[in-house]
């Protein structure tokens, strides 16, 4: 299966899920729809379109959840007529990201769940740390640093 990473340390791990689980599509994206990879897609506008819906339902399943039993809720399962939808967050050292896995009459979700489960524990020991972050840009800096950053960008000494 055609797999694309934006993040070169989730291809080996996404792979392993998506044959292992028997998946025909699934996608990895942040929690604000940016897709960090995917498997199986054929066309950018469906990745796109996929990638908004999934963060928007975990959005909104989250935020549901909090209001009916206090905590946000995880695992989401639809089972259509032909294809079956799983949708999961997974937590890792550089933040959460929502993954998003479809799989049809050869799997099962139970097979789905647990391959996601080491999906998760793979991505957790895969995930570089993250950057530390820069100081704070001080209002006396700021000009000074914009103004350098413009004319490097434009060739301007």
């Amino acid at each position: 299966m055609n797999i694309a990473t934006v993040e070169p340390w989730v291809e080996a791990p996404l792979r392993r899920y998506v044959d292992d689980a028997r998946a025909r599509l699934a996608l990895l994206l942040h929690t604000s729809g940016q897709v960090v990879a995917q498997a199986g897609f054929t066309r950018a506008i469906d990745v796109m379109t996929a990638c908004a819906l999934a963060s928007a339902v975990h959005a909104t399943s989250a935020e549901l959840g909090r209001q009916v039993d206090g905590r946000p809720f995880r695992g989401l399962h639809h089972a259509g007529p032909q294809r079956q939808l799983y949708l999961a967050p997974a937590e890792t050292a550089r933040g959460a990201y929502i993954c998003l896995t479809v799989f049809d009459d050869e799997s099962s979700l139970g097979l789905v769940r647990m391959y996601f489960d080491e999906l998760c524990k793979e991505l957790m020991v895969a995930a570089p740390p993250l950057a530390p972050l820069r100081e704070p840009a001080l209002a006396v800096d700021f000009e000074r640093d914009l103004n350098a950053n413009l004319a490097a960008m434009f060739g301007r000494n």
